[in-house]
């Protein structure tokens, strides 16, 4: 991180130039292609999805908001403001936890749950053939060893599976 106190500006090599615009053009057209393809599923965003299968994933169907915005990455108001929307769809519901008034929790119903069961097949097939199939298995464990350092490097409490 000391490259961003420099005085002088240290560019970029061809290697990480390249590295970088190919970094850049999948950080836009992969959640844009994934994002479309939920929106014509069931109008929900990538985000929404993502966050309904995080609670689907976790024991009782339900999470504290600030658990849940962490393995998300986001931001609690983003986070409540997607609840709000699901929870108008049914979706997911949120109450106050029995063991601390000030802790919000969120919980995917049963309709959520079906929500879930019934995207989950066609986002999965979306995700392999936007991201999976053009790689070998050594690029994929690349792929993973190197998202764990860059996201690590910008949020050391973030969340990720080990498996």
């Amino acid at each position: 991180m000391g490259h961003f106190m420099s005085d002088e500006p240290v560019w970029l090599s061809d290697s990480e130039r390249q590295a970088w615009l190919g970094l850049n053009a999948v950080l836009t057209l992969l959640p844009a292609a994934l994002d479309s393809d939920l929106q014509a599923l069931d109008g929900i965003t990538l985000f929404d999805y993502h966050m309904l299968a995080m609670l689907s994933e976790s024991p009782g169907q339900q999470l504290s908001m600030t658990h849940l915005a962490s393995l998300t990455s986001a931001s609690l108001s983003r986070l409540s403001h997607v609840v709000k929307k699901l929870e108008t769809r049914g979706w997911v519901a949120r109450a106050q936890s029995p063991d601390d008034a000030r802790v919000k929790i969120a919980t995917l119903t049963e309709a959520g749950m079906n929500a879930v069961v019934r995207m989950a097949p066609h986002h999965v097939a979306s995700v392999r053939g936007l991201l999976f199939d053009p790689l070998d298995d050594k690029d994929v464990s690349d792929l993973a060893r190197i998202t764990r350092k860059i996201t690590a490097g910008l949020d050391e409490s973030h969340w990720i599976l080990d498996s």
